[in-house]
């Protein structure tokens, strides 16, 4: 048989005992030098048989039934004694390579251990924690330094075999030996807890714990790891903390958020009585004395009160400025009251300064049981400010059927901005007649919102500030139109009047504004008409003057008829005063009054106007009594409603040539 073929069967035979990693035709060649050399050199056959990993139970065998018939005994005989030798001398290499690699293995194993041991030791010795390894007991197996220093010892030697229960304080004895039992027996992992220990010299110290289990190669536990941090100084600066977040740092006094919450306390159906206290003109005497004679002021009118919460076992806080709160079991309202003015009103000198104070004071006396803290504290600021209407050392029972009206007063404010900025609030145009004649003289531009007038709408705005902004866009709207109205129709078109509140009145940018209104829209400035609050003229305001240099005409919005008001018409060059007072029934005092103010005001070349007349006989009355105008005879109209009115007035009558 030719070697080629001979070393093909050679190969299938011997894939099929042993598993060679070689591709059949690498395998096949390696076998076909083999049987080249195989009648010189069995042995190096038997080798190369060996390095092939033709090592299986059965390889010889095939080999011998494969190659016998080819090759004599002798050589086949050579094979087989050299292959077993090859075999024994391979297995005696993997026996070394083995021991090598378990020598080794072992020796990084130790090494790696030295390593951890090492590193445990470092972290174990200088760890900033406490540590302690201690058996089930509680004994101290083993402890650092750090921890030795927390509980006052000198070093870790010290708590070996000691009992780590020594040092638990006695509150926290079974708190603490539950947790370690529970940790023990495997319903918890670990556990974390801040406890108080007891030192060896017998002070406490807080500490935060974090306690483990070591468990043996069966996963018994036999030793619990316990870790200690010292956190006195963060648990008094906690404390320290907490105590500023809940009181005044200047008097010392539970400051609001306290207050609110032990007020939530008291509502248990026990009746009270809560007390807002707001000091009457202590601005006088920070402004006047200093903020730093204030503040002592602040701390003696602190300790008084806290004498009479002490009395009365109330509780007492400072929730504002200078403002206090305190609640007590209700009892006689005025005589508390009496009480607390008595011990403010008691004179004490500050810096050399003989003080005395009265308080403005808002009561909520017997609340419903089912009101809130938060809403008690609402009502009785609003008492409050009830009582600090009606002047110094007052007070006021909250009304809840006054408070109610004030509150939907208070949110109709509220929501105006919202209003203003989606289009509910309008611009509406009520016609200024002429008593005299009857003539429409002009059109007085004014805001409409809902159900409200524009004064009280004003009045509202002016409670937020709104004022401005709104009375600015009045302006420019209105005078936006009027220059339409002027363009379309000529000198039949009505002059704009525009009655300004209170705070714009006094605006320092008020002149500018209606400069720019009428260099923006092209109104000329003779066609505008100002009626200013008549406050802020008496307050020194000089809007009035500079406008009339202007050329623009102005008028007194609010007139009364004082004697300060009068003299203001001798200083300021004004066309007319408007009133809102109601119409004199003829034949009485008051219209004989008001004839003569009327006829007063004529004398120093002012015209007299009514606001707010609403039905001819009340325009009759004033026309008898002397006035020249009147406003709201017939009511406000749309700017689209007004440009109808002037252009069919405009038109011709059908028929007509």
């Amino acid at each position: 048989m030719e070697l080629p073929e001979l070393a093909a069967r050679w190969m299938h035979a011997l894939t099929s005992t042993a598993y060679i990693p070689l591709s059949y035709a690498e395998i096949e060649q390696a076998l076909l030098d083999a049987l080249a050399r195989l009648p010189e050199s069995p042995e190096s056959v038997a080798d190369r048989l060996v390095s092939l990993h033709a090592t299986g139970p059965d390889s010889l065998r095939a080999t011998i039934e494969v190659l016998s018939p080819t090759f004599g005994l002798a050589p086949l005989a050579r094979l087989s004694s050299a292959y077993a030798q090859a075999m024994r001398m391979d297995a005696f290499d993997q026996q070394e390579q083995i021991k090598v690699a378990i020598v080794r293995a072992k020796q990084r194993v130790e090494r790696t251990l030295k390593v951890s041991q090492a590193r445990f030791r470092e972290v174990f010795d200088s760890a900033a924690l406490g540590i302690v390894i201690t058996d089930l007991t509680g004994r101290c197996v083993e402890a650092n330094d750090t921890l030795a220093e927390i509980v006052g010892l000198r070093s870790g030697a010290d708590l070996t075999d000691r009992d780590l229960r020594d040092f638990y304080h006695p509150e926290d004895m079974a708190a603490l030996g539950a947790s370690y039992r529970k940790v023990s027996e495997g319903h918890l992992d670990r556990f974390r807890d801040q406890r108080k220990l007891v030192r060896a010299d017998g002070e406490p110290v807080w500490v935060h714990l974090v306690v483990s289990v070591l468990r043996d190669a069966d996963g018994d536990p036999t030793h619990h790891v316990t870790m200690v941090e010292d956190i006195s100084e963060l648990h008094l600066l906690q404390r320290n903390l907490d105590h500023q977040l809940l009181h005044d740092s200047l008097t010392g006094l539970s400051n609001r958020q306290h207050f609110v919450s032990q007020l939530e306390r008291q509502l248990d159906g026990t009746p009270i009585t809560l007390y807002h206290l707001g000091l009457d003109a202590f601005s006088v005497v920070n402004n006047g004395l200093g903020h730093e004679t204030g503040d002592k002021l602040l701390k003696i009118v602190a300790r008084r009160l806290t004498k009479l919460a002490h009395d009365k076992k109330a509780v007492l806080a400072r929730i504002g400025g200078d403002e206090f709160a305190l609640v007590a079991v209700a009892d006689n309202v005025t005589s508390t009251i009496v009480e607390i003015q008595d011990a403010l009103g008691e004179a004490t000198f500050v810096d050399d300064h003989g003080i005395a104070l009265s308080a403005s004071i808002g009561v909520v006396d017997r609340p419903p049981a089912f009101v809130t803290a938060a809403e008690l504290m609402r009502c009785a600021n609003a008492a409050l400010r009830q009582a600090k209407a009606r002047g110094k050392r007052q007070w006021a029972l909250h009304d809840p059927h006054d408070d109610a009206r004030r509150r939907g007063k208070y949110a109709l404010a509220s929501s105006m901005p919202g209003a203003w900025e989606h289009g509910e609030i309008e611009i509406v145009y009520a016609p200024v007649h002429d008593l005299e004649t009857g003539e429409v003289l002009g059109a007085v531009a004014r805001l409409h919102w809902d159900h409200l007038s524009h004064n009280d709408l004003m009045a509202l705005a002016d409670s937020t500030g709104l004022s401005l902004p709104i009375g600015r866009w009045l302006l420019r709207e209105a005078c936006a139109q009027a220059a339409r109205w002027a363009g379309e129709f000529g000198d039949r078109a009505p002059a704009l009047h525009i009655a300004l509140g209170a705070l714009q009145s006094r605006d320092e940018d008020l002149v500018a504004d209606v400069k720019g209104a009428l260099d923006e829209t092209g109104l000329p400035a003779e066609r505008l008409r100002i009626a200013l609050d008549i406050s802020s003229v008496l307050a020194g305001d000089d809007n009035a003057l500079v406008l009339h240099d202007s050329g623009i005409v102005t008028a007194l919005d609010g007139f009364r008829g004082g004697h300060d008001e009068l003299a203001v018409l001798t200083e300021v060059p004004v066309r007319s005063v408007i009133t809102r007072a109601p119409a004199p029934a003829p034949g009485s005092r008051l219209r004989r009054a008001m004839r003569d103010l009327i006829a007063t005001v004529h004398s120093f070349g002012v015209r007299f106007g009514v606001d707010e007349v609403h039905t001819p006989d009340d325009a009759e009355h004033w026309r008898s009594a002397g006035a020249d105008g009147v406003i709201g005879l017939l009511p406000a109209l749309s700017a689209a409603e007004v440009t109808a009115l002037l252009a069919r007035a405009a038109s011709p009558p059908p028929g007509a040539s």
